[in-house]
């Protein structure tokens, strides 16, 4: 794998990623708003941007099972880094709603 596509394959995975994370937040004010369904309705678009990250990052792994030489830069290392802390913020996210969900249960 040459320079060029290594740094397309960052490239895809920030962008992915970062539409990800772009959309928990907004389902992060919809849960301060009290409008929960549409929070999980943006969770699960956020889940649709990860896979695209997810399938970016698969393709390298498999190249590199394949015996391809990859070259590890800067902006895979910051691509990658990008990738799992928006996999974590929405893994919060989720469990964040839930809590929401419950305390305006037991409030009512």
């Amino acid at each position: 794998m040459n320079q060029e596509e290594l740094q397309v394959a960052a490239f895809e995975i920030i962008l992915h990623s970062g539409t990800a994370r772009t959309i928990v937040h907004e389902a992060f004010a919809d849960m301060r708003q009290g409008l929960y369904e549409e929070a999980a309705d943006k969770l699960e678009a956020s889940n649709a941007s990860l896979l695209e990250a997810h399938h970016a990052q698969t393709k390298l792994l498999q190249d590199y099972a394949g015996g391809a030489e990859i070259k590890i830069e800067i902006i895979m290392v910051h691509a990658q880094d990008h990738l799992m802390t928006t996999m974590t913020l929405r893994e919060v996210a989720l469990e964040m709603l839930s809590l929401y969900r419950k305390v305006d249960q037991s409030e009512s």
